[in-house]
């Protein structure tokens, strides 16, 4: 069963000029049983720049509601189109939910979406992980305020599936091959875990990884296995392709990532609801 719940189409700011309708037609190529469009929406860049009062030029990519609605439009008109042909899912990533709950809320009223990603690409007072300095950042202190505030998303309760986990790892120790000892964190990460678990929420294995220098899922198959050990039910699998090339990349490995950690089914999510598929 092959299904694909994190991928972004051309009205994420950093993906190809790739339509969600090309999107559609490589999925039916594929066979894919699900595929959700997910495209970013950065809570704290929601308005554009002149609403948080920015004199730096720090970030081009304010104005997310823009976007947002341009991916909602052009996923429900495809969601028409390919009726019967292809199990296509209305989907979000939502950055940084806990930067602004008001905007959170609603964003989420929308009544088209039928999953969302909740994410953490940057934190309080800094940039995104992808263009950090590590050599002048307190890596360890950094990890510490990453899973603090991923645990306060948790808390939030408001997303469906946490998205990929230990997506710092992507550019401290995949780019910038800087060691990192993710021992320290084991407790706060089961916090995580347990959090989510009794909220009935679910998490994602991103295997974006295995095609980047990190070379491993987000998360890796030890926090996986944690997370199905605590008591995790729900997992879902997403390529995070940022173009047509890489979708249901990694997927098949990924699936046996999940049975090795003793899950028997995945999920996808429509009206906001897990349905699951056996594996």
């Amino acid at each position: 069963m092959i299904i694909d719940c994190h991928t972004h189409s051309r009205n994420s700011f950093d993906a190809d000029n790739d339509t969600v309708k090309e999107r559609c037609q490589r999925a039916i190529q594929l066979g894919l049983d699900a595929m959700a469009i997910t495209d970013h929406c950065e809570v704290n860049r929601f308005y554009e720049k002149e609403y948080y009062h920015i004199t730096e030029e720090k970030y081009n990519d304010y104005g997310f509601k823009r976007a947002y609605e341009a991916s909602m439009e052009e996923i429900s008109l495809a969601k028409d189109e390919y009726s019967g042909k292809l199990n296509l899912i209305c989907g979000i990533e939502l950055g940084q939910a806990t930067a602004d709950t008001a905007v959170a809320d609603m964003i989420l009223s929308d009544k088209r979406l039928d999953f969302v990603i909740g994410s953490m690409h940057e934190l309080p007072n800094h940039d995104d992980f992808a263009f950090l300095d590590y050599s002048k950042e307190d890596v360890p202190k950094l990890m510490e305020e990453n899973f603090t505030e991923i645990l306060k998303l948790c808390q939030w309760n408001k997303f469906d599936v946490l998205g990929h986990l230990t997506y710092a790892l992507r550019y401290i120790q995949g780019n910038q091959k800087i060691q990192v000892d993710m021992s320290p964190y084991n407790d706060i990460i089961a916090a995580i875990f347990e959090t989510i678990i009794k909220n009935g929420k679910g998490i994602e294995i991103n295997t974006s990884g295995l095609r980047q220098a990190y070379g491993k899922t987000f998360p890796s198959y030890e926090y996986i296995k944690l997370y199905k050990d605590l008591g995790g039910e729900i997992i879902t699998l997403g390529s995070d392709c940022h173009s047509t090339a890489d979708l249901a990349k990694g997927i098949p490995e990924g699936i046996e990532l999940a049975r090795k950690a003793g899950f028997s089914q995945i999920a996808y999510y429509k009206n906001r609801q897990p349905h699951f598929l056996k594996i």
